[in-house]
Parts: structure tokens; C-alpha cells; sequence
């Protein structure tokens, strides 16, 4: 998408001339110009925040130079939790805020986690990477996911539904697709404590 309007298609361009010719619809053109207006101020206001890893310059055949932004990537997944209430969680590398969307370095990966009595398993896509690219830390409570490389960089920060052995976990990744499986923490056991000699 051009960030400056002498690089918006001629089509585009083309669309400023009054839509209506007649001085009847003088009102809905302005409008209409206004909006033109306001989306041109996002996009210049949204260009500014990329990251420089998404801005590349790519020659084309006739010798000019055009410059290319990206990957953005925004969805979500849902699914029904063992509660039997939906699950929405969002992935991606561009967040909502009040300001507007916001593109962070990091994208964040596809993740699902699943939960049985015994296990919780946590289930994430990280397409492009291998398996020494990718560091795993986990609490009782949480798993960290990130991927820092020069073409990939993810990061998420996933909330377990239930405490878990951290030291038990076993982790597969194939085909992009990264499995961690935790052992569900069974209720803390009372300190036995040590005897005490009285002196």
C-alpha cells in the first residue's frame, strides 16, 4: 500500500473528481472527499509505526523502485473449553488499541491448549523455523514461546488453565507445529518438617 498519494494508482487518484456532477449532490462529494481525507491521515499515521523488518524496497522491471510492507497478520481461534463456554483467543503480529492498530516486532503464533484430568497441552504453529530456533520457558503457571531470527520473530506468553510439573514437560515440533505437554501438579502435599531438639 503507497504511503504517499502521488504513489496511489491512477484509479484512485481518479476517484477525487466530484462523483456527482451536479450541485444537488455538491454535499455528498465533500463528504465523500472528507472520508478520502481522513483514510489518507490513518494510513500515513499507521505507516509510521511499522516496524522497519516489515519495510522493503522492491526494484521493478522498468528500473523504479516500490516499497512493499509486511507480513501483517491478524486472526483468531475458537474453541469450546471444558467448561462447555467458547474460547476466543487472537494471534498475530497487529494489535487493537486506542490509538488504532498497532504492528508489533513480534508476531504471535496460532496457539491452542487442550486440557484433560491428568495433562494440559499446549499446541502452537510456527511455520518457517526450526527446532533449535525456538526457546521454551515454563512456570507452574505459564509457557513463554519465542522465536528470534532475522526473517521470524514470535513471542507469546500462554496462560495454563491448571498448575502444572515443569520439569516433567515434553516438547515435539514437526512440520511447523509445536506440541508441549505438562503433567497436571496434584494438590501440595503437607511439609513433613524436620524434628526439633530442645538445649
Amino acid at each position: 500500500m503507497p504511503s504517499n498519494y502521488k504513489d496511489f494508482p491512477d484509479w484512485y487518484k481518479r476517484r477525487r473528481y466530484p462523483i456527482f456532477r451536479d450541485p444537488f449532490f455538491g454535499d455528498i462529494d465533500s463528504m465523500f472527499l472528507e472520508i478520502e481525507r481522513m483514510m489518507e491521515e490513518e494510513l500515513k499515521s499507521f505507516t509510521a509505526k511499522i516496524p522497519k523488518d516489515y519495510v522493503r524496497e522492491r526494484k521493478l522491471p522498468d528500473g523504479s523502485t516500490t516499497k512493499e510492507w509486511g507480513p501483517f497478520v491478524y486472526g483468531y481461534s475458537m474453541n469450546i473449553g471444558p467448561d462447555g463456554k467458547p474460547r476466543i483467543r487472537e494471534f498475530g503480529n497487529v494489535k487493537k488499541s486506542l490509538r488504532g492498530p498497532q504492528v508489533k516486532e513480534e508476531r504471535e503464533p496460532l496457539v491452542d491448549v487442550f486440557e484433560t484430568e491428568s495433562e494440559v497441552r499446549v499446541v502452537a504453529e510456527l511455520p518457517g523455523v526450526e527446532k533449535n530456533d525456538i526457546k521454551l520457558h515454563g512456570t507452574e503457571e505459564t509457557l513463554t514461546i519465542s522465536v528470534t531470527i532475522p526473517r521470524y520473530k514470535y513471542y507469546k506468553e500462554v496462560n495454563l488453565p491448571s498448575k502444572v510439573k515443569v520439569r516433567e514437560a515434553k516438547s515435539f515440533y514437526k512440520n511447523g507445529v509445536l506440541e508441549v505437554i505438562f503433567q497436571k501438579a496434584g494438590a501440595p502435599k503437607e511439609p513433613k518438617g524436620e524434628p526439633i531438639d530442645i538445649g
